[in-house]
């Protein structure tokens, strides 16, 4: 019985992949086929971004189950990593899964009835109806509910907690079952305990905060953390929760969001092959003869990768080890290269097709265009300021160099030029206003799978799935925090808070470059404890007007937003890159931490830099105007 069990378990798994992994395809050659039609046949295919907005819905919750399954959704996990006591970490391990599998029933039920009432009537999307793509948020929820409640690790008398949180979700949703079941020609009776309910949510509003943002240092993914604070905001303040389900559909089913998932396969089939190692020989070929040429060879190659995949945490999982050991062969002391590993893993996020830039573009609504231009001068300046304390380190030290062989540097050339033509040709592509961003996103899977597959052959057919499987938990977890993060920032805005803020600090503080330096301050303290992504979405849209109030230009103030919490992955004590490269390199958090110190200075001052001369982010764009 059980291997039956077990076997079935198996099949689910598997088809829940495939058609993750079917809709990803379909989302890469439904931009290439759209744009091959229209160029022959000068028409498009019906409703072709219709179909690709709702399967960017499909992708995101699809991913986000399996990302449940395999455990890896974004999380701060403070208590967890400082925790020595395993019988402590077992029992937070308890409270987070049993807390997630209870907000998500609430979810869950929520997505339920928008999906009745807010998808109605129907809408055609191609030739199927925008409820039953809808379908996916209620079930990918609820599945991931399930999973978290069937992860608690208890035994004994404990056993019925989990199957308690999931009644306790269900007890919760009344307001929503009862809108599934009666609509809104509720009873006077329903309408009443409903109200009731609005009340105990209000009174609980403070605590509950309180609790989800423990929860959030305890390790509770951040997704679910961001979807239990703006559920119970919107219902203290007597709102429909069915608006967090309307807010992952907006969210999941936004063109500009398309090419997250395009760019994150596209790091991946990147990583996976051996592109790396190809990049590293090139460079190591031809920067080698200059003292600290490892250096630069070590800084572009991670920009490079960071930009594809959005997560600096791959680019230091990914190459850590191999640039590792060559920063070693060429006789780097150990600090140092720990300290460049972590601090370069996270320098690509100013270069396109960066996903911050992308997001920070349709938080701002400002021209995605002029983000990624505004981007360029200060992540050049950022690369600059770690090669050139990487090449005096390197003469003080008296690291060797090797001689300049052009026949060896040629044909490492050969062999990585694939690889090293995909920026150039994004970008051409890109800010010649040939392709849109989607297309540039789709044709960029499609060029990398050609190359890694049957030119380079570094992957067969057979490896797809397990490119896919890497990219995946990353594609899941940003989604899913993409999504919520939304149905919090309306909530924000909804209440007005920006407009709140902006009246308050014009009347603290007069003066531009003060609020600049609390804002650095603030945004610092935000990378350590958020991810970039839910931080975008959540902060930006409070820093926005505040930034107009001061005059200060939106791309820079992107900029600047994003410089800080690149910055912030390396600040101790919750940088995400620190936890990461502890990991990586086998080494205590606190040996990280003295690493990386050189270089987070660095850092910092460019920041400064960047923050209060607007001129290094907005020159690129008054030049190409």
């Amino acid at each position: 019985m059980e291997e039956k069990v077990s076997h079935k378990k198996g099949i689910r798994y598997t088809i829940e992949q495939i058609c993750c992994y079917g809709a990803l395809m379909c989302l890469a050659l439904l931009p290439v086929a759209e744009s091959f039609v229209r160029l022959v046949f000068k028409t498009g295919i019906p409703d072709a971004l219709g179909m690709m907005e709702h399967l960017l819905l499909v992708v995101g919750l699809l991913s986000g189950m399996i990302t449940t399954k395999t455990g890896e959704h974004l999380s701060i996990a403070l208590v967890q990593n400082f925790c020595p006591n395993p019988m402590i970490k077992a029992r937070i391990s308890i409270f987070t899964s049993l807390l997630s599998a209870f907000v998500l029933t609430i979810i869950a039920f929520s997505a339920l009835s928008f999906v009745k009432i807010g998808l109605f009537p129907w809408r055609m999307i191609g030739f199927i109806p925008n409820q039953i793509f809808g379908l996916i948020i209620p079930i990918g929820y609820g599945v991931m509910a399930v999973r978290f409640a069937l992860r608690t690790p208890v035994s004994g008398a404990a056993r019925g907690l989990p199957v308690l949180a999931l009644l306790l979700g269900g007890v919760c949703s009344f307001p929503m079952i009862a809108k599934i079941l009666w609509g809104f020609d509720m009873p006077d009776s329903v309408y009443d305990l409903i109200d009731r309910w609005n009340i105990f949510a209000y009174y609980s509003k403070i605590p509950g905060i309180i609790i989800f943002l423990v929860a959030a240092l305890a390790g509770t993914p951040l997704f679910v953390v961001l979807g239990g604070v703006a559920a119970l905001l919107i219902q203290a303040a007597a709102g429909e929760i069915d608006v967090v389900a309307n807010q992952v559909y907006i969210t999941l089913t936004q063109e500009s969001f398309i090419a997250i998932p395009l760019f994150t396969l596209t790091g991946f089939f990147l990583s996976e092959s051996n592109a790396g190692e190809r990049l590293v020989q090139t460079f190591k070929s031809l920067f080698s003869w200059i003292p600290g040429g490892m250096i630069i060879a070590t800084v572009v190659i991670c920009a490079f990768f960071t930009s594809f995949t959005g997560a600096s945490g791959v680019t230091i999982l990914a190459l850590g080890g191999i640039l590792y050991t060559i920063l070693k062969d060429v006789q780097y002391q150990e600090p140092f290269s720990i300290g460049l590993l972590t601090s370069v893993g996270s320098i690509g996020l100013l270069f396109p097709p960066s996903i911050p830039i992308i997001l920070v573009g349709t938080a701002s609504m400002t021209n995605i265009i002029h983000v990624f231009l505004g981007g360029l001068i200060p992540g050049l300046i950022l690369i600059i300021g770690v090669i050139v304390f990487g090449i005096i380190a390197s003469i003080k030290t008296k690291i060797p160099v090797e001689p300049f062989d052009i026949k060896r540097a040629g044909a490492a050339l050969k062999n990585a030029a694939f690889e090293i033509l995909l920026p150039f040709f994004l970008i051409i592509g890109y800010f010649s206003g040939i392709l849109s961003l989607i297309e540039i996103g789709a044709a960029a899977v499609i060029y990398v799978f050609i190359v890694e597959v049957w030119i380079n052959r570094d992957l067969k057919l057979t490896d797809i799935f397990r490119v896919f499987s890497k990219a995946v938990p990353i594609i899941g977890g940003v989604l899913s925090i993409l999504a919520l993060s939304q149905a919090l920032s309306y909530y924000i805005i909804d209440t007005q808070a920006p407009e709140n803020l902006v009246r308050w600090m014009h009347n603290a503080i007069q003066s531009k470059y003060i609020f600049l330096l609390l804002l650095n301050a603030t945004l610092l303290i935000v990378g350590c404890l958020m991810d970039i992504f839910s931080a975008i979405l959540i902060v930006l849209p409070l820093v926005i007007p505040l930034g107009q109030a001061y005059g200060i230009d939106p791309v820079h103030l992107g900029i600047i937003f994003i410089t800080n919490l690149e910055v912030g992955f390396l600040t101790p004590p919750v940088g995400m890159n620190l936890f990461l490269a502890s990991y990586r390199f086998k080494k205590p958090f606190i040996d990280i931490c003295r690493c990386v110190f050189p270089f987070l200075f660095i850092q910092l001052a460019v920041v400064l830099l960047v923050t209060y001369i607007p001129w290094f982010s907005t020159f690129l764009i008054r030049f190409f105007q």
